[in-house]
């Protein structure tokens, strides 16, 4: 009994030491710890808020598709179940606001037309290079897995498992964190800026060659949102990706709980039959 206790005190002491302040993380020279957001899609019936996912997009869109790619996600996607659900008519608007190259046509040329919903997003760079000439070297990150690839929590191995059962890989909090995360850095290393942000939530910081990109009323939220405050886009973006790096996720909950629900049905069913079948054996 007394080992129980013992090894309980030390995982609320684990997580009491993982959940403490970011500057005893920056201090360590450690990725600091992303804020716990109640974001509706968490848990096991967790579901996205369209209204959220639509407002993310939004600001991908007016706000970070000028650096960053998201090269698996298609326009059609937009409109599909489970995601912003955009009707077929704003799917085709937002698409046709891009052009993309196609060809080669009758000539053997290349050419530019209107985007398709069947198109991918549009990249805003053609390739690497041009990105990091853009950039003054530091490639922009393509976002379309960002939240999966981007960790946010960082608890002591003991505790991670059961936190990530519940909330995930803190992904989503991690995107948010960094977009809210920019700060005046410590005397003793502002010298080693050279040029770049400081940003502890940053996972190769926390040094970040992206300015702060949000900003006030950079974005404008159709009539009867919240108000875009630089924290709700923030919020709403990190929504937006995370729908966008597991965009079947409502569908996999509902398969998931329904063959969890079969599989109990199944264990009790072969119970009694268990039960019946070796009722009048002897033992």
């Amino acid at each position: 009994m007394k080992t129980i206790k013992t090894l309980l005190a030390a995982s609320v002491l684990g997580a009491g030491l993982a959940l403490g302040s970011t500057t005893g993380a920056i201090a360590a020279g450690k990725q600091a710890q992303a804020e716990d957001i109640d974001f509706s899609f968490e848990g096991i019936f967790g579901k996205f808020d369209r209204a959220q996912l639509q407002r993310g997009f939004a600001v991908y869109k007016q706000v970070c598709s000028a650096c960053h790619s998201m090269n698996q996600m298609y326009y059609r996607n937009l409109g599909e179940p489970g995601g912003p659900e955009l009707t077929k008519e704003q799917v085709n608007a937002v698409a046709a606001e891009y052009e993309v190259t196609d060809g080669p046509n009758d000539d053997g040329e290349m050419f530019e037309r209107p985007a398709v919903p069947s198109d991918k997003f549009k990249s805003p760079f053609s390739n690497e290079k041009a990105a990091r000439s853009a950039n003054g070297g530091a490639y922009p990150v393509d976002l379309s897995l960002i939240t999966k690839k981007r960790e946010g929590f960082h608890y002591p191995w003991y505790v991670s498992p059961f936190i990530k059962l519940v909330k995930g890989n803190g992904g989503p909090e991690y995107v948010r964190a960094v977009l809210l995360g920019y700060q005046d850095p410590p005397a003793e290393i502002a010298e080693e800026a050279n040029g770049k942000s400081y940003n502890p939530y940053f996972a190769s910081g926390p040094w970040i060659s992206m300015a702060p990109p949000l900003s006030e009323g950079a974005v404008e939220y159709a009539e009867g949102q919240p108000e875009a405050t630089v924290e709700q886009m923030a919020t709403d973006v990190a929504a937006f990706l995370a729908w966008a790096g597991e965009p079947k996720m409502e569908q996999r909950k509902s398969m998931g709980f329904m063959v969890m629900l079969y599989l109990a049905l199944l264990s009790v069913l072969l119970y009694l039959t268990k039960k019946r079948l070796f009722s009048r054996v002897k033992h």
